[in-house]
């Protein structure tokens, strides 16, 4: 068992599997999105596993709760981006639907935790 709970949920580690795979796919985009849609994406991919990391910190399921709903909020706008990023043929139809899939089964984890701390209030 890890000494930080956070690392030992399965949200938070394929959160940081998205997160390096957001990194890999944002590196082959064109140079004028450096400070755009780039750099906006890793910023959502991050924002998720830091934001199960900042709650799970807290003695309140209150605001773990609160800290999941914004990872949520960052998944579907991480969804858009990658809409966005697809549709500029930024990415590949294969590669865009393997990443769909990650980011779908990092959400439902989430939904889950966050139900079930919902339920312990």
């Amino acid at each position: 068992m890890n000494k930080e709970p956070h690392k030992n949920l399965l949200a938070w580690q394929k959160g940081m599997d998205l997160v390096m795979e957001i990194y890999k796919i944002t590196d082959t985009f064109p140079k004028s999105e450096l400070y755009s849609l780039m750099s906006q994406m890793k910023r959502c991919a991050i924002s998720i596993v830091s934001n199960i990391s900042e709650g799970s910190a807290y003695n309140s399921k209150l605001k773990y709760s609160y800290f999941l709903s914004i990872s949520l909020g960052s998944i579907k706008e991480l969804d858009t981006q990658l809409e966005i990023a697809f549709r500029l043929n930024y990415i590949e139809k294969d590669k865009f639907t393997e990443i769909q899939n990650l980011l779908s089964q990092v959400g439902g984890l989430i939904f889950g935790l966050k139900k079930s701390i919902d339920n312990k209030k």
